[in-house]
């Protein structure tokens, strides 16, 4: 059987792990299995195989309008062209106007979360949640079976796009435990307090910065924010820089980390995590295994992640009090 995975949106950050995710996962499968698969992408680059076959389209990524003209024209032809049995789309939508079978990864939680932004507050967050997540609802609709990463997302389907709940998988996303080592309590572990997340809206960072003014009014500024971003990605890491620089917030902006240094900051602090919008929350579970003590918003799917675990305590995640409180909390427990 020939079978294309879809990914042209890929490029970065957790789409990109879940690209990678399967890539490996179809390059051992495909030994033994007598399958064919065709990975179509835009810019990642992986490595071939006598079954697994890499097509690269990086004009893709040029506008929205080079994006469409592939998803609607280019990639009908492909499925021609290779002979396609099947097609797994790893991005949110299925591939439109063809008629093989589609299994759909969905992993976009915007469109079923009660949180909305309105058209002035971010554009982009606007359109995924009034016009694209009509597209995914389609899609949803349409594939003969739907991959999601968690019960809540499962739920969510279940109840906005009207379908049988055995049509929807969860399969939560694989994690590489060899590099996890344990936590080791500490006074400098309780006051680095660690947030590994892009700078978008609703991670929430702002929330962090806006309780760091508080604490510092009250004199307590014996504590550090390590942020995984430089501050110059894009409008929202601007704006939380500049926030921070102007009211001398005790927040490091690192950019990314390696893999192990993510896993050894995770033995070595305190993980912070505001964020209200998520499919998975992968740090909240790699902060588990490795037995962080945790502070987190409380949302559907981090309880899910963090149920039955012991070090962790919530807090609502719009009240900067809550967070204010917590912290300094933490700051008052001696390893």
């Amino acid at each position: 059987m020939n079978i294309l995975v879809y990914d042209v949106a890929a490029s970065r950050s957790g789409a990109l792990s879940i690209l990678q995710e399967y890539h490996k996962l179809f390059c051992e499968q495909a030994k033994n299995d007598g399958n064919r698969y065709f990975f179509v992408v835009s810019t990642p680059e992986l490595a071939e195989t006598d079954e697994v076959r890499v097509l690269r389209f990086p004009e893709i990524k040029k506008s929205w309008l080079h994006r469409w003209y592939f998803d609607h024209f280019r990639a009908p032809k492909l499925i021609d062209e290779y002979q396609i049995d099947e097609v797994l789309s790893l991005q949110n939508l299925t591939i439109p106007k063809v008629k093989v079978p589609q299994v759909l990864y969905l992993h976009q939680p915007l469109p079923f979360v009660p949180q909305r932004f309105s058209f002035w507050q971010n554009k982009r967050l606007w359109v995924n949640q009034h016009i694209i997540s009509h597209m995914i609802y389609s899609s949803v609709r349409e594939a003969r079976q739907v991959i999601v990463q968690t019960q809540w997302m499962k739920d969510a389907c279940v109840r906005i796009c009207n379908v049988p709940a055995e049509k929807i998988v969860v399969k939560p996303p694989e994690l590489d435990r060899s590099l996890i080592c344990g936590f080791v309590d500490s006074v400098e572990a309780r006051r680095t307090f660690f947030y590994p997340a892009t700078p978008f809206a609703y991670k929430n960072h702002h929330l962090l910065l806006e309780a760091a003014k508080i604490l510092k009014a009250d004199g307590v500024t014996d504590y550090k924010l390590v942020f995984t971003f430089r501050g110059d990605e894009n409008p929202v890491a601007r704006g939380l820089r500049e926030m921070a620089e102007k009211e001398n917030l005790p927040v490091e902006f690192h950019g990314p980390f390696q893999r192990a240094e993510v896993y050894r900051l995770y033995a070595q602090s305190t993980l912070l995590y505001p964020s209200y919008i998520e499919t998975f929350g992968m740090p909240l579970l790699e902060a588990r295994l490795t037995g962080t003590p945790i502070l987190a918003a409380r949302m559907p799917f981090a309880e899910e992640i963090l149920e039955g675990y012991g070090q962790v305590r919530y807090f609502e995640y719009d009240d900067v009090q809550a967070v204010c409180r917590e912290i300094k909390e933490n700051l008052n427990v001696q390893g």
